[in-house]
C-alpha cells in the first residue's frame, strides 16, 4: 500500500513530523516501511506556461517554434518537437537555469538556427512514470488542465512535492489497505486528532427513489454478506480533478475517467472496493449468483474468462456482468457514451475472492482488499462518498435511497481485558488510566469493569482483533517495545532431544556416508505413471495429486522413492560417473481413497541404489561389479547396526520393477509375526534398458517397522579365553533350498556351542545332478567358560548335519 504524505494530511496533521521520521516511527510500531518515496525526481524551476502561437520551424519539418507565456511579463521563444504541442494549451515550461532529474540543467540554446528560450516538457522529462499518466498524456509533451495557474511552480499543480511511504503490510492489517486506515495508525502513534470525512454531508439525493430504477438480489448469501447499490442519472464522462490523479499516481494508479477514478479514489480511501456499471446494461435488476457450469465472461481485460460454479458472479438476471470482487464484465463498462449508472459497493467472501482471482490468474487492486476481508462497516460510506463525489464532478444525480441486500448494521466486537494479565504478559506496571490513553489513540472505547478488568470496544475496521491477547499487544506497540523493561526467563527447563526416529534416521545417515555411500535429497512430486513402477509398501493404496501442481512431471506424491534414485543416477551416468551408491531417507505418500476426505498417509523409507564397480578394492586388484549379494550386505549391516539382524528374513521374490530372478522380498518376524518391510534386488531388464542403466541394484525399506522392534539397548560381554573351533560343511539341497532357512535351522539346533554360521560358497553343476545346488557353510564353535572336546563338538555337529537330512534332504557332499 503507497500512502501519499500530502494525501493523509487531509485527516492528520503532520507539523514538524519530516516523512522520513513517520516511516521510522511507524516501523517501530509494527507496520515496516519499506521505502520512503519522494515524487520530485529533481525538478526545479519549472513554471505552468500558455501556448500563444505555434509556428512551424523555418529549417526543420518536424520543430516548431512557439510563443510561451509564463506569466513574467514577457514571452518566451521555445523550440518544440512534440507532435501534441498546439496553440492554447497550458503547459511545463523549464526555463533557463531550470534543472530537470539526472541534473539536466535548462540553458539558451539555438535547434537549427532559431533561439529556443527554455523547453517544454514531457511527463517523462518531469521524471513521472508516465505509464501511470491516461492514455492520451503517454505521449509527447505533458497538456495541463485550462485552469492552471499561470507561472505556477509545476511541483504543487502535479503533486511533485509529495511524499510516499511504502507500507509493507502483513496479511492481518489489512485495515491499513486504505487511507483511512493508514490515518487511524498514525493518529494512534502520534497522539494526534483524525478528521473523517463525512460521506454523506455534500450528498443531495433526488425526490425520486432509486428502487423503481433497480431491483437486487442475491442467491448466495453466505458469500455476499451484505449488497449495496445506488442509482446515478445523467452523468457526464470526462477527466476528473487533477488533484485526484496525482493522488491516483502516487498510489500506482493510472487515472482513465472521472467515474472509474473516483470508484478507485475512494476504494484508496476507504479500502472498499466499488465497481460502476453503465446502468443501460444491466436491464434494471441485478442478481449476485454462483457461475453456471459453461459460462464465459469477457473481462475489462478483453480476455474471456472460462467460469466455474464455485466462482461468484454479479448478473443482469440473464448473463454474468462482473466477477464479484476481482473485476469487471466489458458487457457492462461505463464507455463515453454512459448517461445513467449503478453504482455497486458489497461485502464478498474473502476466500471465494482469492480462490477465483488465483485460479484464473487475475489480480486486481479489488481482490486484493476483498481476499484479505474489508470492513463490513464501510460498505454504506464507502457508496455514499463515491456517489457525492460523481455528483460533484461528473454532474450526476442520486436516486433516492439506496437499494439493498442484508442492511443489518454490523456491531462492534466488546473484548474484556485483566489489566493484571495485561501487565504480566508485557513486564510493565501500567496503570488503568495509561491503558485507557493507548486505547483512546486507537480510538477503541474503552471502560471499567469489576476487578480491574477492562471492557474494549474494537472497531469492525479492525478485523484482525479478535482477542485480549490481541489488545495487549496493541498496548505494546504503541507503548513502545523500546519502553518494556527487559526481564530473565523463568520457569522449568526441557532439555532437547531426538525423537527414537530421529536418532535412528541419524545413525542410519552416519553408517552409510561412512560406509561409503552419497546421500541424495530429491522432490517429494513426480509424474503419476510413475508411481506404479515399484509399489510393494503402498500396494493397494491411491498416490496422492496436488491440488496446484508446478507442472505434469510433478502432480503426484511420490509412492516410492526408487524412481528418484534412478534419475539421480541417470543424471551422474549422463556425466561419466558410472559407479555410484546413493541412498535417500525420505518419505512415501498414499491413501487409501480415490478422492481424499482426510489426511493422506506418509511413512518414512530407506532406499539404496548401487550400480558400476563394486568400491573398496585393492590398487593390485581388478575392480569387480558390484552385485546383488553388495546390496543385501549393505541391509544386513543396517539390520545389523539397529538390533534386527536376527528378526528379518529374505524371500525369492519377483516384486514389480525387479529383476524375476534376483529380488527377494523383505520380512520382520517378530513374535510369529511375518509383515514385509521393503524389497531388494537388481532393476529390471526392460526398466534397465528404458532409462539406458547398466546393472543396477536398489532397495527400499519401510523405516517404522524397523524403529519399532529395534535393539534398544547394548551388551556389553567380556571377551573370551577359550579356542574356538571351526567346521566346514558342504551339502547337496534343491536348488528351491535357500541358504537363509538352512542358516535359520543349523541356529535353531546348533544349542550354546555354535557361536557363528555363514555361507562362504555355492556351487551348481552337472556333477551335482538337474535341479540340485551345494551350499558350503563355515560353522564355529565355542564355549565361554571351558574348551570344548571332541565328542561335545561332534555331538552338536553330528545333530545339525541329521537336522538338515530331515529337513531339507540335504547330503552332505563327499
Amino acid at each position: 500500500m503507497k500512502v501519499s504524505t500530502e494525501w493523509l494530511s487531509d485527516y492528520i496533521s503532520l507539523e514538524q513530523v519530516a516523512a522520513e521520521e513517520l516511516a521510522e516511527r511507524i516501523t517501530r510500531a509494527g507496520i515496516e516501511i519499506d521505502v520512503v518515496e519522494n515524487r520530485n525526481k529533481g525538478v526545479s524551476g519549472v513554471v505552468v506556461g500558455y501556448v500563444k502561437s505555434k509556428e512551424k520551424h523555418p529549417d526543420a519539418d518536424k520543430l516548431n517554434v512557439c510563443v510561451v507565456d509564463v506569466g513574467q511579463g514577457e514571452d518566451l521563444q521555445i523550440v518544440c518537437g512534440a507532435k501534441n504541442v498546439d496553440t492554447g494549451q497550458k503547459v511545463p515550461v523549464a526555463m533557463i537555469g531550470a534543472v530537470l532529474p539526472g541534473d539536466f540543467r535548462i540553458k539558451k540554446a539555438k535547434l537549427r538556427g532559431v533561439e529556443s528560450q527554455g523547453m517544454i516538457c514531457s511527463a517523462k522529462e518531469l521524471g513521472m512514470n508516465d505509464k501511470l499518466l491516461p492514455k492520451e498524456q503517454q505521449e509527447g509533451i505533458l497538456v495541463l488542465p485550462a485552469d492552471a495557474e499561470l507561472g505556477a511552480p509545476i511541483e504543487k499543480l502535479l503533486g511533485l512535492d509529495d511524499k510516499v511511504l511504502e507500507f509493507d503490510l502483513t496479511p492481518n492489517r489489512s485495515d491499513c489497505l486504505s487511507m483511512l486506515g493508514a490515518a487511524y495508525e498514525v493518529s494512534a502513534i502520534l497522539g494526534r486528532d483524525i478528521k473523517i470525512p463525512d460521506p454523506a454531508q455534500d450528498l443531495i439525493e433526488t425526490a425520486e427513489p432509486a428502487a423503481g430504477h433497480l431491483a437486487v438480489s442475491v442467491a448466495a448469501p453466505e458469500l455476499c454478506t451484505h449488497y449495496a447499490a445506488r442509482v446515478i442519472t445523467g452523468v457526464t464522462i470526462g477527466t476528473s480533478p487533477l488533484w485526484m490523479q496525482n493522488r491516483l499516481m502516487a498510489a500506482g494508479i493510472r487515472p482513465i475517467n472521472n467515474i472509474v477514478d473516483i470508484t478507485n479514489y475512494v476504494m484508496l480511501e476507504y479500502g472498499q472496493p466499488l465497481h460502476a456499471f453503465d446502468a443501460a446494461k444491466l436491464n434494471g435488476r441485478i442478481e449476485v449468483r454462483l457461475a453456471r457450469s459453461g459460462e464465459t465472461l469477457v473481462t475489462l481485460d478483453d480476455q474471456e474468462r472460462k467460469l466455474e460454479p464455485h466462482m461468484l458472479l454479479i448478473t443482469d438476471g440473464v448473463q454474468p456482468v462482473a466477477l464479484a470482487g476481482v473485476m469487471g464484465g466489458a458487457n457492462s463498462e461505463v464507455t463515453a457514451d454512459t448517461v445513467d449508472i449503478v453504482l455497486e459497493s458489497a461485502k464478498f467472501d474473502g476466500g471465494s475472492v482469492r480462490k477465483t482471482s488465483r485460479q484464473l490468474g487475475l489480480r486486481s487492486e479489488a481482490s486484493l482488499r476483498f481476499e484479505k476481508e474489508v470492513d463490513p462497516g464501510a460498505v454504506i460510506p464507502a457508496l455514499n462518498r463515491a456517489a457525492a463525489l460523481i455528483q460533484r464532478y461528473a454532474g450526476g444525480a442520486v436516486q433516492k435511497g439506496i437499494v439493498q441486500f442484508n442492511e443489518a448494521r454490523i456491531a462492534p466486537r466488546i473484548i474484556t481485558l485483566s489489566l493484571e494479565k495485561l501487565n504480566r504478559y508485557l513486564g510493565t506496571d501500567l496503570s488503568t488510566l495509561e491503558v485507557k490513553t493507548l486505547f483512546s489513540r486507537l480510538h477503541f472505547p474503552c471502560g471499567d469493569k469489576e476487578h480491574g478488568l477492562l471492557e474494549v470496544e474494537v472497531p469492525t475496521r479492525r478485523g484482525d482483533i479478535t482477542l485480549d491477547v490481541d489488545l495487549i499487544e496493541e498496548v505494546a506497540r504503541l507503548y513502545g517495545y523500546d519502553h518494556i523493561p527487559t526481564t530473565a526467563i523463568e520457569g522449568p527447563t526441557t532439555p532437547g532431544a531426538l525423537t527414537a526416529a530421529q536418532a535412528l534416521r541419524r545413525s542410519l545417515r552416519s553408517l552409510l556416508v561412512h560406509g561409503g555411500w552419497q546421500e541424495v535429497i530429491s522432490y517429494s512430486f513426480i509424474h503419476p505413471d510413475r508411481t506404479k513402477l515399484y509399489p510393494a509398501l503402498t500396494a493397494g493404496s491411491h498416490p496422492v495429486a496436488l491440488a496446484m501442481p508446478m507442472s505434469e512431471e510433478r502432480s503426484v506424491l511420490r509412492t516410492s522413492i526408487i524412481p528418484q534414485l534412478l534419475d539421480a543416477s541417470v543424471y551422474n551416468m549422463n556425466r561419466k560417473q558410472e559407479d555410484m551408491a546413493l541412498f535417500e531417507i525420505g518419505s512415501v505418500f498414499f491413501s487409501e481413497e480415490q478422492t481424499l476426505t482426510r489426511q493422506p498417509q506418509e511413512i518414512p523409507v530407506l532406499g539404496l541404489l548401487l550400480t558400476g564397480k563394486r568400491r573398496g578394492q585393492q590398487w593390485n586388484v581388478a575392480a569387480e561389479a558390484a552385485d546383488f549379494f553388495d546390496i543385501k550386505g549393505a541391509l544386513e549391516t543396517i539390520f545389523d547396526y539397529v538390533g534386527t539382524e536376527g528378526k528379518v528374513r529374505y524371500t525369492a521374490d519377483s516384486p514389480a520393477g525387479y529383476h524375476p530372478g534376483r529380488s527377494a522380498s523383505v520380512y520382520l518376524e517378530t513374535e510369529g509375526q511375518s509383515e514385509l518391510i521393503g524389497t531388494v534386488g537388481q532393476v529390471h531388464p526392460e526398466l534397465q534398458q528404458q532409462y539406458d542403466l547398466k546393472d543396477t541394484y536398489v532397495a527400499e525399506i519401510a523405516l517404522e517397522p524397523v524403529i519399532r522392534h529395534r535393539n534398544n539397548g547394548i551388551r556389553y560381554q567380556e571377551l573370551t579365553r577359550f579356542p574356538s573351533v571351526e567346521r566346514d560343511i558342504a551339502v547337496v539341497v534343491d536348488e528351491v533350498v535357500e541358504a537363509g532357512e538352512l542358516l535359520r535351522v543349523i541356529r535353531e539346533n546348533g544349542d550354546e556351542l555354535l557361536t557363528q554360521a555363514r555361507v562362504f560358497d555355492v556351487f551348481t553343476g552337472s556333477k551335482l545332478g538337474e535341479g540340485k545346488k551345494s551350499i558350503a557353510i563355515a560353522l564355529l564353535y565355542r564355549h565361554r567358560e571351558r574348551t570344548l572336546t571332541d565328542e561335545e563338538i561332534n555331538e552338536t555337529h553330528s545333530r545339525i548335519v541329521a537336522v538338515l537330512e530331515q529337513t531339507f534332504g540335504a547330503e552332505l557332499r563327499k
